[in-house]
């Protein structure tokens, strides 16, 4: 009876492990596509900056919930005006790159964050002259199909493009 306890124990602490093992595995590679899923975001951004909105398109989920709070301003929700404010920004071609610095990300089961700085230069809208950016931003994304996609971004303001 003892060793037949002590069998099921070694089994059950067997599976536990195996388990534990693989929520780790799953963990590291949900990870790893949120960050993907983040330098996919400022690919887009970038292109975006070129006056090409297609890429911000198949980074964004395109639901009624998304969110932009961006260094322009505003609050827009839902896809549609997400997109009407992507395309505004594509047409205004600002020129530059920006990229993310010190890129925090949590994952949860289907929603992920990411926290970070934008660095770069862009173009300013005012005077056309260049322009540094140094801002934070947040990022959320949602867990769709077995996808990464963006539902919410939100930075710190720039003036010279507030309107």
């Amino acid at each position: 009876m003892r060793n037949q306890k002590t069998a099921w124990l070694s089994i059950v602490t067997l599976a536990a492990a195996g388990l534990a093992a693989n929520t780790t595995q799953a963990a590291q590679d949900d990870e790893s596509a949120v960050r993907q899923a983040a330098a996919q975001f400022y690919v887009a951004l970038n292109a975006l900056f070129t006056g090409d909105v297609k890429p911000m398109t198949e980074v964004w989920s395109h639901a009624a919930d998304v969110t932009y709070m961006g260094p322009g301003g505003g609050f827009q929700v839902g896809w549609k005006r997400v997109l009407a404010n992507w395309q505004t920004q594509a047409a205004r071609k600002l020129g530059g790159t920006v990229k993310p610095a010190k890129m925090q990300v949590t994952v949860g089961r289907d929603i992920a964050l990411t926290h970070n700085f934008e660095e770069g230069e862009n173009t300013n809208a005012e005077n056309g002259r260049p322009q540094k950016v140094f801002i934070r931003a947040t990022n959320v994304f949602r867990k769709e199909n077995g996808k990464w996609k963006m539902i919410g971004h939100h930075t710190d303001l720039l003036p010279y493009l507030q309107e």
